[in-house]
Order: C-alpha cells, then sequence, then structure tokens
C-alpha cells in the first residue's frame, strides 16, 4: 500500500467510526422509548410520560450529532475515492435514494412532531410520531447496510466498460437489495443498535438509583431497558451465527483470518490469542476442532486455511481482524451474562439493591459501543484487499489525483473539529443527565411533574 491508500483507508476508518457512535444510540434509544410511551398510554402512569420527555431531549441531542458527522463520508467518497464511486455509483445512489425517500424523510417529518408536539397533539398521535421516528431510523439502517453488503456479496448486477471506467449497473433491484449477505448483516446491525441504545438507559438509570435520585422512575426505566437488552443480547448470539455462516460462504479468507487459521485442515475455536504472522501460529485458549464444528457439525471437517488462498488476496491484518472479532464475541457474551443475571435479581426482587451491580451497569455503557465498532472493523478489514469482494481492490479504488499530503491535513482537520464535536456532545449529554428529569428528584414515592415548557 502506498501512503495515499494508507492514509485516505486511515481517514475514512475514523470518520465512520466516530458517526457509528450515534446511529445505533438513536434506533436502540427510539425502541425503549416506544416501550415508555407505550406503557403511558396503556396504563396512564405520569412516571412513564416523565421518562419519555426526558430520553426525547436526549434522543434530540444523539439524532442531531448523528446527521452532522455522516455528512462527512459523502464527501469523502468524491474526493478519496473517486474510482469507487463511479463503480459502485448505480448501486449506491439506488440504495442511498431508497434511504431518502423511505427512511431519513420519515424520520425528520416525524421527529418535530416528537420533540415539541407535547401539548399540541393528542397522546395516541404523539406515540405514532415515536413509532414512526423509531421505524425511519431502522428504515435508514437497512439501506445503507444493503449498500455495505452487496461489497461483501455482490447480486443483481452487470459490469459496464473496462479498466479505471468499468462500473457495476443494477440489472435486478431486489436481487441486490436481497444479497446473499444483506438479511444476515442488518439482523445483526440491528440488534447491537438496540443493545447500544438500551444500555444508555441503563447506564443512566443505574446511576440514578446509585445516587437516589429519582427511584422510581429509575427503576421503571431500568426494568424496560433491561428487558430490550437481555432479549438482544441473545438474538445477537443468532444472528452473529447467521452472518458466520455466510461469511463461510462466500468470504473464506476472512473467515480463515478471524480464527488465524493457516493450513486446509480441520479448524480450532478460540477464546483468545495471539497471531504471530511469521511463524504461522497462534498462542492462546482453544476448543480443539470448534470452528470445524460451528461450520459443519463435525470436529474433524477441514477448513481451508490462508495458505490456500493467493498471497493478495488475504487480509493483511491477521492479528488485527483475529483480535477484533473475538473482542467482539467476548463482550457479546459478557453482555448476555450481565443481562441475564440482573433478571434472575430482578424476579428475586433484589437487583436494585445490588449496588455493586448497579455501579458495572453505570460503566457498561461502552461495552456494546465497543462491539459495534471492532465488529466493522472485523467486516471491513477482513474484507480485504477488496473494496468490492472479488471486483474492485481497494488500491485501484483510489482517486487518482489526490496526493498524500492532501490527506493527512485533511484527516488533521477531521480529527480537531471531530474532537470538539465529541467534547461538545459529552459535556451537552452530562449536562441533561445532571439536570434530569423535571420532577422533584427527592419525591421518591409520588414525583409530581414540574414540567418545562421547552421540551429541549
Amino acid at each position: 500500500m502506498d501512503n495515499v491508500e494508507i492514509l485516505s483507508r486511515i481517514q475514512f476508518a475514523f470518520t465512520i467510526a466516530f458517526h457509528y457512535i450515534y446511529p445505533p444510540l438513536s434506533i436502540g434509544l427510539g425502541v425503549c422509548l416506544v416501550f415508555m410511551e407505550g406503557l403511558y398510554l396503556k396504563t396512564k402512569n405520569k412516571v412513564y410520560e416523565e421518562l419519555t420527555r426526558f430520553w426525547v431531549r436526549i434522543f434530540a441531542l444523539i439524532f442531531g450529532i448523528g446527521v452532522a458527522t455522516g455528512i462527512v463520508m459523502e464527501f469523502e467518497f468524491g474526493t478519496n475515492w473517486a474510482v469507487y464511486s463511479r463503480y459502485v455509483g448505480d448501486i449506491f445512489g439506488s440504495a442511498l435514494a431508497a434511504e431518502g425517500i423511505f427512511a431519513f424523510a420519515l424520520e425528520s417529518a416525524f421527529l418535530g412532531i416528537l420533540i415539541f408536539g407535547w401539548n399540541r397533539v393528542s397522546p395516541r398521535v404523539h406515540f405514532l410520531s415515536t413509532v414512526l421516528v423509531a421505524l425511519g431510523s431502522m428504515f435508514s439502517a437497512l439501506w445503507i447496510v444493503v449498500a455495505n453488503s452487496w461489497q461483501q456479496t455482490p447480486a443483481g448486477y452487470r459490469i459496464e466498460g473496462e479498466g479505471m471506467k468499468a462500473r457495476a449497473v443494477v440489472t435486478d433491484f431486489w436481487e441486490m437489495v436481497l444479497n446473499p449477505s444483506s438479511i444476515q448483516r442488518y439482523s445483526h446491525v440491528l440488534i447491537g443498535a438496540f443493545l447500544a441504545g438500551s444500555f444508555l438507559v441503563l447506564s443512566v438509570s443505574a446511576w440514578y438509583i446509585v445516587k437516589r435520585k429519582y427511584v422510581v422512575h429509575s427503576k421503571k426505566a431500568f426494568t424496560i431497558a433491561l428487558w430490550v437488552a437481555a432479549i438482544s443480547s441473545l438474538g445477537q448470539l443468532f444472528t452473529g451465527h447467521q452472518s458466520a455462516e455466510v461469511v463461510t460462504k462466500y468470504q473464506p479468507a476472512k473467515l480463515a483470518a478471524v480464527e488465524g487459521h493457516f493450513e486446509t485442515e480441520p479448524a480450532d475455536l478460540y477464546l483468545f490469542g495471539w497471531v504471530d504472522v511469521k511463524k504461522q501460529k497462534v498462542t492462546g485458549v482453544k476448543i480443539p476442532g470448534g470452528l470445524s464444528f460451528l461450520v459443519h457439525q463435525d470436529f474433524k471437517e477441514p477448513i481451508p486455511g490462508l495458505n490456500s488462498f493467493k498471497a493478495e488476496n488475504r487480509p493483511g491484518a491477521i492479528n488485527f481482524v483475529f483480535q477484533t472479532y473475538h473482542l467482539m464475541v467476548g463482550i457479546g457474551m459478557t453482555l448476555i451474562g450481565l443481562c441475564w443475571l440482573a433478571i434472575f435479581l430482578l424476579y428475586r426482587k433484589k437487583l436494585f439493591e445490588t449496588r455493586w451491580l448497579m455501579a458495572v451497569f453505570v460503566g457498561s455503557v461502552l461495552l456494546p459501543q465497543i462491539a459495534n465498532q471492532v465488529g466493522w472493523y472485523t467486516a471491513e478489514v477482513g474484507r480485504q484487499p477488496w473494496v468490492v469482494y472479488g471486483l474492485l481492490r481497494t488500491s485501484d479504488a483510489l482517486s487518482q489525483a489526490v496526493k498524500a499530503e492532501h490527506v493527512l491535513i485533511s484527516l488533521i482537520l477531521f480529527t480537531l473539529v471531530y474532537v470538539i464535536l465529541f467534547a461538545l456532545f459529552i459535556y451537552l449529554l452530562n449536562k441533561k443527565i445532571q439536570h434530569g428529569l423535571d420532577v422533584q428528584p427527592d419525591d421518591l414515592e409520588s414525583p409530581r411533574s414540574k414540567f418545562n415548557p421547552s421540551p429541549i
């Protein structure tokens, strides 16, 4: 790789990783809001309304930062990846147009009612806006994942032109949309978003409980988010296995990389370890033949190793892909254990008195975020050296006119801007959490509403 390719990949990885902090939070928080407001309509308990009002403010902040940070990536396609943009323009144009028409427009239109519609529309209409905003965020994720999944498992296209002027053209829109990996990857991404949003609610609610503030409200919010997280954690295990089956069939080199598997023989399943690429050896704790069993239900069935692929067609950062994959899996199993331990204690009526567990949940907000990030690193770095798998190499997708110093300067500037944006986000989020709900924080049994006329 030359300096332009390295810097361009770092720049895009940085900008998309920063942006990806926010959409999962808004998707998962949207689901929690639907349950909170739905329970208010069903029970008429004002506590649920007060919770919804509070979390809508957090949602608005996350949504705004998410939109602002997502715009940069569209410009990078044209500036740094001009060949790639020409190659996938017809594919991405279709998917992103659908995202704008069917998802972002829906989400944005009803977001105004969600934020400013209190006391202006009926409770049922406001609840409908909450549902539609939540659905809009999910639809938005759908079309983005479809576009990315096409890069992983292309379908429904033909190639027109040759060399640098080659481009993929849609021949079957629905075959393109329902390409071999889109459904599995979308479900995996969506459940990861449910975990990110629900763990934000769990973290803030646990902090209030530890501080003995808004205890009645926080226990109800914690319980709602806990069920979302507990069910999602098990669902993530299932969708993760489905995604791995797709990788096994369509991207065998990536499968070999995530387990550091070099020779075509029965493959072990590592719990953790370290890959020495030069010695083609993995040191760690493993289940002998475990990967073969997961793939073929046979501990002795061979799995194609990295050495069975041409060197130029293998992922370059083998140990990096190995580590990110196993970190994602490890966090996923941790979330399952954490959630279902809390469910057990909830039924034993000991959850909110177990202060050490509440303290763990305060910090647990980072775990789904880390898992989501490293999961994407595994998918994208493991796909290398292809930007469109089997069709277009990353090294061939670069803009020809961009120089390394241009990319470096823009990377530094983006970093400065994003650091400022992140600091602003943390400051505003902390300010809203410290301000709390518009109720008396020490009135633990029957809080009285003291609503601020402005929802923001």
